[in-house]
């Protein structure tokens, strides 16, 4: 939307001009489904005489009182800002307005349940959409108390950052009058309003204070709410983080609230943590997905400390916010919870992550340059998130985890309730080290890119170790070369044919070649592992024998993330265009029958679709698509009864049917005359065969209704979308195309849509969209909130179409927009080098 941005320099005037004292905030949420009384009285100080700005997205503003004299709305009001002249050097200042009701996840979303017809309301204010609910000095480093005082129907639970009030009834409706909150930044004040439903609990704090618990839900969802299993991760993550942190929990209670038609995961509001719905299972979920939960459950807890005691001065400190967090989770999940592989998850699921987001063009350091809200919204990325965590457990390493705990220890007692920057942590991790962090943060977190390490290894015929050197190399473009803290490790068959560690060892590597003069003597292993214990942050490539031994032996690893380090190592190769494609997809399908590791599974399936869709080389993926359904049918009538892997092979399967013959056992399936032994034919895993069978043209509109009728519910709904824009025909597509880009569908029925869209096994009928695609996308980056906007961009793109044409036409458009909308050039960016990547990887599969 035009107008919504903010830029850095803005924000630093706006900050040495005034200070926030604190913020009364006053709405009515029962005046309709359109809009809602916003009032907000704020209380600060400023330099007297100066003149600045205050955030206001509205629909309407009534008054706007500054210091006894009113300001004409008309005058000083752009529905966006509110701009505030002849400041005092005290100063109260009352806006009464209207806002609006979102449907896209952002402000304050506005969600009818189907099932019951009720209303629920939640906020999400990350990064800059609390001025979408009240008038507020938008920006983390201006904290201030919050008081909200709200009223709405008095049947209904209202939850905010402060534990809820007592409602007090006028009629049929109630207003609940909360406490002030801590000093807090904005963007992590919440509302959350409706007929949720709650479990209560409690634990005791390590200060002795008892903390009240929350587990919230929509009414005709909490029957699939798994308590039990949300409360026990989160009393673990309290005792993990109260005894590293030295800090007792800093907020008064800790509601965790799973919301609808939620935009992320999580996110971390002081004492009020709003989840992803798909987080409650109405349906059997896999392993993967309640260890993601436990992991997401562990990362808002860990932003409590944080992010919301500790807060970043600006966006560019967002990568330290998010990293901090998600390594705690992992580490947390590892140390204090049954989830004790979750560094296998780390590495398949984050680090995978990383190396592609840090191999497109639009790659940045880890300490990015945030100049404005734009460059926030496109940075909540790989880099911020898992490169990030991936270097924090490098540093971790580096100086050893009781000093870094240690620091951290220092670091909340000397900055609780005020804003930091990176240097702030680092002094604290300097002084309880001992190391110096100048030269580790400059080649770390301040160039882009990352490295490759290769063993050169030389030997006797006896097989003893003559010479050992670790070289390290990087791109032209990022040509870095960094100190890594990491291990070798050595494994050998033993006498059950197991591939097990025979040794270890701990060292710095650094510049192009590292001598490793201890190894020198020893009898070299099958097969020998850099980057063991994934302790730095780097691609690998096996030497010869090591390759030839793990393509031969990779199920026989005896330890999970050894074996996924080697699946990363594979995956690598074929996205940089050394190895074929072809000959990945046989190597997947030779040995994920033989996966435990549930998140392993999960990501090597979408690994098989990606290599099948789009680096097979066209003239054999046909061909081998069918090959690879029919195996993973197979894999799913070996795998053991109700097991994990036997749901995930059945639905990979489903997705992957393309003969008659396939799509046969898909249809006996769904009517149950095709039978795996305990497969629960459950809701989801229906829908999940539906749709596969309405791109195979084996179901029509009618039926799809049919199955609606039944399941009349959020998730239905949206699964129906993507089934009805699955239809293998131009009608179909139309439709999807017109509706998914209209603005009349929330934002999880628009990605549904897109989702469906996308599932075509004739590419013709995508090629249309071509054209009409570029022609919209101008209007919908500046007609669309970020979100939904973000959502057409990406999930549009003729990605589909392998070819130079496709990147023709980018470039083309490119160039036509000249320097508007960085961030939305940026998407295009990044989907442009996929294709590229894409033809790379074909060309080197047509060579095999």
């Amino acid at each position: 939307m035009p107008g919504m941005n903010l830029t850095r320099a803005e924000a630093a005037d706006r900050a040495n001009l005034i200070n926030v004292d604190g913020y009364e905030v006053s709405l009515d949420l029962t005046r309709g489904e359109r809009v809602f009384t916003s009032r907000t009285t704020v209380r600060f100080t400023a330099t007297e005489g100066a003149s600045t700005f205050i955030d206001a997205v509205t629909d309407s503003v009534r008054s706007i009182n500054l210091n006894g004299v009113e300001l004409d709305p008309a005058q000083h009001s752009d529905g966006i800002r509110i701009q505030l002249p002849a400041l005092a050097a005290e100063n109260v200042l009352i806006i009464d307005a209207d806002a609006l009701y979102m449907n896209t996840g952002e402000g304050l979303h506005r969600f009818v349940d189907p099932v019951d017809q009720e209303v629920y309301l939640y906020s999400q204010f990350e990064v800059a959409d609390c001025r979408r609910m009240f008038a507020v000095f938008e920006q983390p480093d201006l904290k201030a108390t919050f008081q909200f005082s709200v009223t709405a129907p008095k049947y209904w639970n209202v939850v905010s950052n402060a534990p809820t009030p007592a409602p007090v009834e006028q009629g049929e409706a109630a207003t609940w009058d909360f406490v002030p909150t801590q000093r807090i930044s904005c963007y992590i004040t919440a509302l959350i309003a409706g007929p949720y439903q709650v479990v209560r609990d409690s634990l005791v704090s390590s200060s002795g204070r008892t903390v009240e618990l929350g587990v919230f839900a929509r009414a005709s969802m909490m029957q699939y709410l798994d308590v039990e299993n949300i409360v026990t991760v989160t009393r673990q993550g309290f005792e993990f983080y109260e005894k590293n942190f030295g800090t007792p929990y800093p907020f008064e209670k800790y509601d965790q609230l799973f919301v609808p038609e939620f935009n992320a995961g999580a996110m971390e509001n002081a004492g009020a943590v709003t989840f992803l719905e798909e987080y409650v299972f109405r349906s059997r979920p896999t392993h993967a997905m309640v260890e993601r939960r436990a992991i997401t459950i562990l990362h808002e807890l860990a932003h409590m400390w944080f992010g919301d005691l500790v807060t970043m001065k600006w966006w560019n400190d967002l990568w330290l916010n998010e990293s901090f967090a998600e390594f705690m989770s992992t580490l947390a999940a590892a140390q204090n919870t049954e989830f004790t592989s979750s560094w296998t998850t780390f590495n398949t699921l984050e680090k995978n992550w990383a190396y592609r987001q840090d191999q497109l063009p639009s790659t940045h350091p880890i300490v990015a340059e945030i100049n404005d809200l734009e460059d926030v919204e496109v940075n909540f990325d790989g880099i911020t998130y898992a490169k990030g965590a991936s270097v924090l457990r490098q540093l971790v390493a580096f100086v050893g985890q009781e000093e870094f705990m240690a620091g951290v220890r220092e670091y909340f007692k000397k900055h609780a309730w005020s804003n930091t920057e990176l240097p702030d942590l680092l002094t604290e991790l300097e002084a309880a080290s001992g190391r110096d962090l100048s030269d580790w943060g400059a080649s770390w977190l301040e160039t882009a890119g990352v490295n490759t390490l290769k063993a050169e290894i030389a030997s006797d015929e006896t097989g003893i170790i003559t010479g050992f050197t670790i070289n390290q190399s990087a791109i032209e473009e990022f040509p870095t070369l960094r100190k890594h803290r990491l291990a070798v490790g050595f494994y050998s068959l033993d006498e059950q044919n197991k591939l097990v560690r025979v040794h270890r060892e701990e060292l710095d590597v650094e510049g192009a070649s590292t001598d490793v003069p201890v190894l020198i003597g020893m009898q070299r292993p099958d097969l020998v592992l850099l980057n063991d214990d994934d302790l730095t942050y780097t691609k690998i490539r096996l030497d010869k024998q090591s390759l030839a031994t793990a393509t031969e032996h990779l199920k026989d690893f005896v330890e999970s993330l050894p074996r996924t380090l080697v699946w990363s190592a594979a995956w690598d190769a074929v996205r940089d265009a050394e190895s074929p494609a072809s000959d990945y997809v046989q190597l997947l399908l030779n040995n994920i029958g033989h996966e435990v590791d549930s998140s392993v599974i999960m990501v090597l399936l979408r690994q098989l679709n990606t290599a099948l869709d789009y680096y097979v080389t066209p003239k054999h993926s046909s061909e081998l698509s069918v090959r690879a359904a029919d195996r993973l049918w197979e894999l799913a009538q070996q795998a053991d009864a109700g097991s994990d892997a036997q749901l995930q092979f059945a639905k990979a399967f489903a997705h992957r049917s393309r003969t008659t013959e396939q799509f046969d056992q898909v249809s006996g399936l769904l009517d149950g005359s095709v039978v795996l032994d305990n497969l629960m034919l459950d809701t989801d895993l229906r829908w999940s065969l539906a749709i596969a069978l309405t791109a195979g043209a084996r179901m029509d509109a009618a039926q799809l209704d049919e199955m609606l009728a039944k399941d009349d519910t959020a998730k239905g709904k949206a699964s129906w979308h993507t089934a009805r824009a699955a239809r293998p025909s131009a009608e179909a597509k139309n439709e999807a195309f017109t509706a998914a880009t209209s603005a009349t569908l929330s934002n999880v029925q628009q990605g549904a849509v897109i989702s469906g869209f996308n599932i075509s096994h004739d590419q013709s009928l995508l090629n249309g969209f071509t054209e009409p695609y570029f022609g919209l996308l101008v209007k919908a980056w500046e007609s669309y909130s970020h979100e939904m906007a973000k959502q057409i961009v990406l999930g549009f793109y003729p990605s589909s179409a392998v070819s130079q044409k496709t990147v023709d036409l980018t470039d083309e458009f490119l160039s036509g927009l000249g320097e508007k909308h960085p961030a939305m050039r940026r998407l295009l960016i990044e989907c442009r080098a996929d294709v590229l990547r894409a033809l790379a990887a074909q060309s080197t599969d047509a060579k095999a």
